[in-house]
This record gives C-alpha cells, sequence and structure tokens, in this order.
C-alpha cells in the first residue's frame, strides 16, 4: 500500500524535498508555522530561491497540500518527515529547540490518535546522541507510547548543497539510514523504492552511527578543502609550482578522488564551518582533542584573511575603490553566510576603501546586509568600470568577462579561483592568489 507522507518544515530543504516527491507521484503534506511561508507557497511565489524549484512546483502543485495545521501530519499520513533549522550553540553543538518543540506538537496529536503506529524520520542534521537522548524520550513523554511499539524513529539527513538541492536530492551518493529498528527502518526504504534517478548505496546502521556518519563526513571533506588551500599557500613559495597541475594529478589517485580538490577560496555557507565546529564538539564531549577539525578551521580563516591581505597589497596605486564580484558563498545561491566576498566588503570598508559590488542572485540581501555604505551596480560592466581593483570571488562562468574597451589606468585583476578573466588588452596586474604560475602583466 502507498505511504502518505507528511514534511514539516518548508524551508530551503523542506520545499525542495517535497517538491521532488511529488514529482515522483508521491502525495505530500507539507507543513508549515510560518503563516507567510504557507501563503507564499500556495500563491506560486515562495520565499525560497533555487535552481529548478519554481518550475517544478508548478508541475507538482496539485500534489502538494500545504498547510500549517500539524494534526495533518498524524492524522493522514503515515511518515513525517522533519525538515527543522538546527542553528549552532555557542559551544558548536546544534540546537534542537525547533526539532523538540515540533515533536511535541506531533506526538500530542499522536497520542490523541487511533493509530496503531506512526514513523517520524529526521532529516535535519543533529548531534550525535541527540535522537535517543533526547527526541525519543520526548516523543515518549507526550505520545504515552513506547518506542518501535507505537511508533518508530529514522535518521536520514540530506547530503545536498544550496544551488544544486533539487539534483542532489534525486541522485545521491548515499542513503543514509539510521533506525530505531529493522521494521522502522524497512518503512522507510520500501517508501523510497524508485524515488531516486539512479539508486545510491544505502547504509542502515544505528541512529547513534548515522548521526556520526553525517557530520564526520561534512568535517572530512573540510579537511580535504583547506589541505588543498594549504598545498596552494606552499606552491606560492615555490617557483613554477603550479598548484592546479598538482591537485590534477592527485584527484586521479583513487585514494583521493578530484572532489573539492581545487584550490580556491575558503569553504564557507551555513552546512561545511558548523558542521565541522559540531565535529570537533562531539569529539571534546567524548574526551577526544579534535586536533584535525580545529586545525581545518584556523586554516580556514587564514586562508581568507591571506587572500584579504593580497588585494591591499596589489591595490594600484591612488586607487580608493575596490569591485568585488560575487557575494553569495557560492554560486546559484542567495546565501551570504560564511561568504568570503562579504569579507572582503567588510574588511575594505575597515580601511575606508570605497566598495562597489555585483551580484547576479544575491544583491537585495546584500543591501539589506550593507545599505548605503556601498554602491550596487546594476550589471558586471558598470562593476569593473567603477575602480581600478577587481576582485572575483565566485567561479561561476557567468562572470566570465572579455573587456571590449582597452584599460587605459593601471588595472589589478584579483581572480581567487584562477579562471580566465583577462580584458581584450590594456595596463593589467593578475593576480591569482593561489597559483604564482598564472600572475601576468606588470604595471
Amino acid at each position: 500500500m502507498e505511504k502518505k507522507i507528511s514534511i514539516v518544515g518548508l524551508g530551503k530543504l523542506g520545499l525542495c524535498l517535497g517538491a521532488c516527491l511529488a514529482s515522483k507521484g508521491i502525495k505530500i503534506t507539507g507543513i508549515d508555522n510560518d503563516k507567510k511561508c504557507v501563503d507564499a507557497i500556495k500563491s506560486g511565489r515562495p520565499l525560497v530561491e533555487e535552481p529548478g524549484l519554481l518550475p517544478l512546483l508548478k508541475r507538482v502543485r496539485p500534489q502538494l497540500d500545504i498547510s500549517s495545521d500539524y494534526a495533518q501530519a498524524i492524522q493522514n499520513t503515515d511518515i513525517t518527515l522533519l525538515v527543522l533549522p538546527t542553528p549552532s550553540l555557542g559551544n558548536g553543538e546544534f540546537d534542537n529547540r525547533y526539532l523538540k518543540t515540533t515533536l511535541t506538537t506531533l506526538a500530542s496529536h499522536l497520542k490523541s490518535s487511533d493509530k496503531a503506529y506512526h514513523t517520524f524520520v529526521i532529516v535535519s542534521t543533529v548531534s550525535p546522541g541527540s535522537i535517543d537522548g533526547q527526541l525519543i524520550p520526548l516523543i515518549e513523554k507526550y505520545s504515552r507510547r513506547n518506542l518501535n511499539s507505537g511508533f518508530g524513529v529514522c535518521y536520514n539527513p540530506a547530503f545536498v548543497a544550496l544551488g544544486s538541492v533539487i539534483r542532489d536530492f534525486m541522485g545521491p551518493d548515499l542513503d543514509l539510514v539510521g533506525q530505531s529498528s529493522e521494521k522502522t527502518g524497512s518503512i522507510l526504504i520500501d517508501f523510497k523504492k524508485g524515488l531516486y534517478n539512479k539508486a545510491p548505496y544505502c547504509a542502515r546502521m544505528s541512529i547513534a552511527s548515522a548521526e556520526i556518519t553525517k557530520i564526520s563526513l561534512n568535517s572530512y571533506i573540510t579537511m580535504k578543502i583547506s589541505f588543498i588551500n594549504t598545498l596552494a599557500d606552499i606552491c606560492l613559495k615555490i617557483p613554477q609550482a603550479n598548484i592546479d597541475h598538482i591537485a590534477t594529478a592527485l584527484g586521479h589517485d583513487k585514494r583521493i578522488s578530484p572532489y573539492y580538490l581545487k584550490a580556491g577560496l575558503s569553504f564557507g555557507g551555513p552546512c561545511f564551518p558548523r558542521d565541522n565546529r559540531a565535529f570537533a564538539a562531539f569529539a571534546k564531549k567524548n574526551k577526544i582533542r579534535p586536533l584535525l577539525a580545529q586545525a581545518t578551521d584556523k586554516i580556514n580563516n587564514d586562508h581568507t584573511a591571506r587572500i584579504v591581505k593580497e588585494i591591499f597589497k596589489n591595490l594600484p596605486a591612488g586607487c580608493d575603490t575596490v569591485s568585488v564580484v560575487g557575494l553569495s558563498y557560492k554560486p546559484r545561491t542567495t546565501v551570504l553566510e560564511g561568504s568570503t566576498g562579504i569579507t572582503i566588503v567588510k574588511s575594505c570598508l575597515a580601511r575606508h576603501l570605497k566598495v562597489v559590488v555585483y551580484d547576479i542572485q544575491a544583491m537585495p540581501l546584500v543591501r539589506e546586509l550593507f545599505g548605503n555604505k556601498i554602491r550596487y551596480a546594476s550589471c558586471l560592466a558598470q562593476c569593473l568600470d567603477a575602480s581600478h581593483c577587481w576582485v572575483f570571488t565566485s567561479d561561476s562562468p557567468s562572470y566570465n568577462v572579455v573587456h571590449q574597451r582597452p584599460i587605459k589606468k593601471p588595472t589589478t585583476i584579483i581572480d581567487c579561483w584562477g579562471s580566465t578573466r583577462l580584458p581584450v588588452s590594456g595596463k593589467i596586474k593578475y593576480i591569482v592568489p593561489i597559483n604564482p604560475k598564472k600572475n601576468k602583466g606588470v604595471f
């Protein structure tokens, strides 16, 4: 029998997940306590921006029942996916308050229900020990039911990246299933059969093991990024060393692989930094020194500081304005959290430099952040024309530029990813902070 699914939390991940499931013909009850969010989705203008989401929502809208009524999750569905924010606490651990509040409400509705069983699936990233130690006891308390008798719990975190959420949901490398029992795990896996474009490896394990797997995977990726950026810094000191050539060679060894092995900006965004800190906090809690995670975080911050220093060192004489291209922490998203571009803008302002910015998607949020402290270009050409120091923080091809007019004044181009953005002609100093091999031009 086809399972009925509810999703609680219709933010950046929850709404995309709901749309993806609906695209497979699954009837979805989507629930959020934010009336503004619910009304926006119903009107076809969701507050969430993600590539491919709007056309997908338009196509699957009949399969989505959007509401603020939490009771529907228990009354009308068999499985509830919880996709709620888990922000960082001061000690690095995740804050489970939204999960706790929501599960208290859902469990209370389950208490008054005559249904035999309900499956709760935690999709939000949590600190290891949270589900067994906090969330399951809470459900038992408010539902007056026993785990694996009147309800079951799975931990099924998403491995997605902003800017490619829909693609990542539908084609994951790994489906991680932490299960409170074999029965509960099988309920989740049976519902997901045929869901993905290509069946991923399904890893079934205890909830505790799955919690550790999730944060350790992201922490490991951040270590890989910091390693290649450290190697890039070393290459800066070695004549004829080319980090791109070295990274390509390393990536062809199957023990390493090429993924996340491109030197460039520090890692940022809402996931990698906080997951690495959460991994460190988890290790400390268990009396283990998280030396690798701590070093990774420091290297990441130092790398950003070095790029900022490179900008100031290469300012053309008399230049009082810097053009910054790319403000979101990565292409195809509006998210500014952990953005190197934002750090650069703040650093320039601290040195009393004027700043002109351009970003294809994130300009409204940048305006909210800086107000009238900086200038906002309406297009890439306008941003570049405003100064003689250009800083590219994005590797998106959308920002590739062939300037059609010769540059008459000495201009510095600082490209944090080493893309080819040279103008046709002019007095240029081209700086790739990660790769001295590509530095071109002298003025």
